[in-house]
């Protein structure tokens, strides 16, 4: 049918040339964040790439709601300016027959942002995490840098090495400073070298000393040692549990009735129900203001999606709080953005002005 086939059509050049967009300038920023957090020394500077990609996968079901949104209110308002929707209601078609056409576009999207919403988002996030923890968690003598005093990944020792070897298992001049069961212990070795043993990683030092110094002041013990070993790393594993709720699956959500899991579950339910109730606004919003220009219609779109999006946010936070329930803050956000946005909808395919515009025509005509 033309009518139908002509909307899904410009609606999917205008929805791609928006997405593009979006994904383009979110990576831009979550490159510069990420860039940031490797250099604070949070993120691995050699996974800078997988760590922006994750988290732009995590940020899908937002771009994809605000494109379909903007696309739908961007596609009705250039119909208006141009004067195409005027020909179609000349020709019996409402406001409310874009409904079906523009759904049937949308619903492969909205089926795409559920998928990310349940399975992506946590996915990501696990992957992001789990990277960063396992970076914290990487060896003291990976953190080293030859000529660098560098602190241990527990905050209780400092090493310093002169040089070291291409393969970074041997190393000359080790010098290591510690705090063990209130003392002080300074060791110095002409050379070292990284050995496993069982599953542990061990630095063995040879031809140094080692100085005890008790912060009781007690008194100082000097000892030599042709070889000495000192355990580096840690290899304590993360607990499913210890996981934040945007990490951990929704069968998991939905088996937890921790307050911070229900929270995370409403907001995933929440973007679906948002990206629905968005198609519908879009419909509803979308006209041309003479006097405004299109532009002006976007922007009003935009900061609906703003206002929206926040209140989804902020719902979160008041279901992790125990202020709502779940399924009352669902029900009177989405359900009242449904009501909203039908209501509206209804007003302008029926022509609805409430009496307004009679009463000043018979005004008019009385005079």
């Amino acid at each position: 049918m033309l009518f139908h086939s002509s909307i899904r059509k410009e609606l999917s050049r205008s929805f791609g040339a928006t997405l593009v967009v979006l994904v383009t300038i979110v990576m831009t920023m979550m490159l510069i964040r990420t860039l940031g957090l490797a250099a604070k020394g949070s993120v691995d500077p050699a996974e800078v790439f997988l760590v922006m990609t994750y988290t732009v996968l995590g940020y899908l079901p937002t771009i994809l709601s605000l494109s379909l949104f903007i696309s739908v209110v961007g596609t009705l308002s250039r119909m208006y300016g141009d004067s195409e929707m005027i020909i179609w209601f000349s020709s019996g078609r409402g406001l409310g027959n874009f409904a079906w056409p523009i759904l049937r576009f949308a619903w492969p999207i909205l089926g795409l942002i559920a998928m990310l919403a349940f399975v992506v988002w946590p996915w990501a996030n696990s992957q992001t995490q789990g990277m960063r923890e396992q970076y914290e968690r990487r060896s003291d003598i990976d953190r080293i840098a030859p000529g660098e005093f560098q602190e241990s990944s527990g905050r209780n020792r400092v090493f310093f090495i002169d040089k070291d070897t291409e393969n970074g298992t041997t190393a000359s001049n080790v010098f290591i400073s510690s705090i063990e069961r209130n003392r002080q212990l300074i060791t110095s070795a002409r050379n070292g070298k990284i050995e496993t043993i069982g599953d542990a990683r061990f630095l063995m030092l040879s031809n140094g000393q080692r100085l005890e110094r008790p912060f009781d002041k007690s008194g100082l013990k000097i000892s030599e040692f042709e070889t000495y070993g000192a355990r580096i790393g840690s290899n304590v594993p993360t607990s499913m549990d210890a996981l934040p709720p945007r990490s951990q699956t929704t069968m998991t959500l939905l088996a937890s009735t921790a307050l911070p899991a229900r929270a995370e579950l409403a907001w995933r339910l929440g973007m679906v129900l948002a990206g629905c109730n968005f198609v519908l606004l879009a419909l509803a919003l979308a006209s041309v203001n003479p006097r405004v220009g299109r532009s002006g219609n976007l922007l009003f779109a935009l900061f609906a999606f703003v206002i929206y999006y926040n209140m989804l946010n902020l719902g979160q936070g008041w279901v992790g709080s125990g202020r709502f329930g779940p399924g009352p803050f669902l029900l009177a956000l989405h359900g009242g953005v449904f009501v909203i946005a039908i209501a509206w909808l209804a007003k302008r395919h029926n022509n609805w002005s409430f009496g307004l515009r009679r009463g000043s025509a018979k005004t008019a005509s009385t005079a």
